[in-house]
């Protein structure tokens, strides 16, 4: 797999709360790519973090949940040839639902079936692809 500490563009946590996939909805922001989209966890990198830092740090950010880096585990790698961004999956149980704490980026959060996402047009596109490539292994 890629080196982690190689230059990248962001990491993204696709998060479970036992069956379920917690998601945000992105803000309507001028200049914001994919507006009102559902979108995972994660964002943008900052300094000389890892991927893993930037998705815990970033989910931490946005849904105030300590994630254990202990229940992180790789999921993709997205290189559309000029940036990567990196793709990973936690499995924690649905009690987490009540440790959330909504850090006000974007329109709010939700919780629904990994397959509702997959299907969902309001779905990131190239997100949907990479849930599912994940579900299917």
């Amino acid at each position: 797999m890629t080196d982690p500490l190689a230059p990248f563009l962001g990491a993204k946590l696709m998060l479970f709360a036992g069956a379920d996939i917690i998601v945000l909805r992105r803000d309507h922001a001028p200049g914001l790519v994919w507006p009102g989209f559902l979108d995972f966890p994660g964002g943008g990198r900052e300094g000389d973090e890892t991927p893993m830092a930037c998705a815990l740090r970033e989910t931490h950010e946005e849904l105030g949940l300590i994630v254990p880096e202990a229940q992180v585990r790789m999921a993709h790698l997205r290189d559309t040839g000029s940036a990567l961004t990196w793709f990973f999956a936690a499995h924690l149980p649905g009690s987490i639902l009540r440790d959330i704490r909504f850090g006000g980026e974007g329109e709010g959060w939700q919780v629904m079936a990994p397959g509702d996402f997959v299907r969902d047009a309001q779905a990131i596109p190239h997100f949907r692809a990479v849930l599912r490539g994940y579900l299917d292994k």
